[in-house]
């Protein structure tokens, strides 16, 4: 099967080229159209603007809250966050005590509870439940709905009493054994239980963590008397969302949130199983309490061991998503409450975006005349290159903004300027090597193609640099750092995308035309100002002076020794006419 040639190669790329700007501007068009959308990216907090909130600790009487407490808050928080899709955030200190989150706009309610939301994660036993729930774990983690544990008692003669009827004694006659004992009911706290109205809660009251706590479900569908603390959300590792699928692998359509606990809460939840598991009614749930409510209060049908228990129920993706962001995000070690919510002004604003986008075009302009001065009518393609690296470096940063949050601020504009000369410089290296090629006595087309694969191995290696940089950066930073590594990072990859798409495609097309084939000398591949001796299109030879860089010794040496040898080669001619004539030969 025949090669295709290199000019079927060339229209090929720029196909596939103008297929990708297509497609991303037809994704920009459906978000626009849609109502996410934008054709123009989300600024970020310094140039737009946007919401302050202030986070207050809420303390018990006489307790304080350390600097390594904070900063664990503000590394959850920036996570909560960044789980939402908003970038550009900032999280903050203040005075020691409170925490100051910035947001770029104006949040959607979804992530003003993901900050709000704020107070520690705590798993601890039902004692007493005043309706049934309806969420349950099962032995291999998966779960399914509950039953009424009034339901269960009626099935279980030992459970027959529900435990909210449960009576108490004046004075627990025997100290409680464990979390689930029901002598950790005193007569004060059936009484307390027993008038509790849902709307009563108080969220800025923190409860003991060695202590019953009466609270209801999120929705006060469901009044609680839960047992102490067993098992703190600090220790799960991960909480994810998915649908819940049968051993064979297939998926039933139900939604489920995932936990992983680290080796402490494996052990702590393993213990905690194994005690609820064997018992009935309303004793056999486990509630997981955030912010003063109940979010969630599964019953447990087995034993888990492994650590990775499923919580299954009436959930939808949303709903799920949710709950696993707040069982991921929710283990603060100290609880907040909002103290103030402000909208803030731009911190920099349009003044210095357009500095920004000034100083851009300044170093965008003098690229273009050097490249012009430099390689005449062929630096127009570097120009090309640079506008076509510009439209889809756009569209990129404009479809992240509506699809992933990213806002752009002038940290990444700064990284959008270093990418010009990161892209010029790709450029500069072809066009030398080809003129290598040139110098060297090869014609323009193979030139092109010997210089592309001289100069793609080095474009390579110089922008996997540059790549690497911008992603460790990425990751150990945080803030608007982040916003220059990741455009840094994305113009490198844009930039091997043209450069092998477009450029070189360029070139290949180029290469066979008159104007650049014959040398001209407004082309940039003038063979005489290359020092190649023009010897017909597209042919040129070594110049003397390409000859002497080759050879060991001088020119003047060179010249020296071919006269000897002329002189020598006459000598023997005319040596052998004379012996020719004297010897009568004809």
């Amino acid at each position: 099967m025949a090669k295709s040639s290199p000019t079927k190669k060339a229209w090929r790329s720029l196909t596939w080229l103008g297929v990708i700007i297509v497609g991303l501007i037809a994704l920009n068009g459906a978000g626009v159209l849609t109502g996410g959308g934008s054709w123009t990216p989300k600024l970020a907090l310094d140039l737009e603007g946007g919401t302050q909130i202030i986070l207050a600790p809420k303390l018990e009487s006489g307790q304080t809250v350390s600097s390594e407490q904070l900063n664990q808050a503000v590394s959850i928080i920036r996570q909560r966050i960044d789980s939402a899709g908003v970038s550009e955030s900032e999280i903050n200190t203040q005075g020691g005590q409170n925490i100051v989150v910035s947001i770029p706009g104006t949040p959607d309610d979804a992530t003003l509870n993901r900050i709000q939301s704020s107070a520690k994660l705590e798993f601890r036993p039902v004692l007493v439940a005043s309706a049934p729930t309806e969420d349950s774990v099962g032995a291999d983690g998966s779960t399914d709905g509950a039953t009424d544990p009034a339901t269960d008692a009626a099935a279980d003669p030992a459970a027959e009493t529900p435990a909210a009827e449960t009576p108490a004694a004046e004075t627990p006659a025997v100290a409680p054994t464990d979390a689930s004992d029901l002598n950790n009911i005193t007569p004060d706290l059936q009484a307390e239980f027993d008038s509790f109205q849902c709307s009563d809660i108080d969220t800025s009251i923190v409860a003991p963590a060695d202590q019953p706590l009466i609270t209801c479900e999120s929705d006060g569908s469901i009044k609680y008397i839960l047992g102490p603390v067993e098992v703190s959300g600090e220790n799960i590792s991960d909480a994810t969302n998915g649908q819940v699928t049968t051993q064979s692998g297939a998926t039933t359509g139900e939604w489920a949130v995932n936990i992983v606990f680290d080796r402490t809460g494996t052990e702590s939840f393993a213990d905690v199983t194994t005690r609820l598991s064997g018992l009935q009614g309303a004793q056999n749930q486990f509630a997981i309490v955030l912010d003063g409510s109940v979010i969630s209060a599964p019953r447990t049908l087995a034993v888990i061991t492994d650590g990775k228990p499923q919580i299954t129920g009436s959930f939808d993706q949303d709903t799920s998503k949710a709950l696993a962001d707040q069982l991921k995000f929710g283990a603060l070690p100290i609880s907040f409450a909002v103290q103030s919510q402000d909208t803030i002004s731009a911190t920099l604003g349009s003044t210095q975006l357009q500095s920004g986008l000034i100083a851009g075009l300044i170093g965008l302009i003098l690229v273009v005349l050097y490249s012009l001065i430099q390689y005449r009518l062929l630096g127009l393609v570097t120009v090309a290159s640079l506008i076509v690296a510009g439209v889809i470096t756009y569209l990129l940063i404009t479809l992240l903004s509506w699809r992933e949050g990213y806002r752009l601020s002038l940290a990444g504009v700064a990284g959008l300027i270093v990418a010009i000369g990161i892209t010029a410089d790709s450029f500069i290296v072809y066009f030398e090597r080809v003129r290598d090629e040139l110098r060297d006595g090869r014609g323009l087309v193979s030139s092109v193609e010997s210089g592309w694969r001289r100069a793609i191995r080095t474009i390579i290696a110089s922008d996997t640099v540059n790549f690497l940089a911008a992603a460790v950066l990425f990751i150990l930073a945080v803030g608007n750092v982040r916003g220059f590594a990741l455009t840094l990072g994305l113009t490198t990859l844009v930039d091997l995308l043209v450069v092998a798409m477009f450029t070189h495609p360029m070139l290949q097309l180029l290469a066979r035309t008159k104007f650049f084939g014959d040398g001209h000398k407004l082309s940039g591949l003038d063979p005489r100002a290359l020092g190649a001796v023009y010897r017909g299109r597209a042919r040129f030879q070594p110049s003397v002076e390409v000859a002497s860089r080759k050879s060991p010794s001088s020119s003047k040496e060179a010249a020296k020794r071919q006269t000897i040898a002329e002189r020598k080669a006459a000598e023997l001619v005319g040596s052998g006419s004379s012996k020719s004539t004297d010897g009568k030969d004809s």
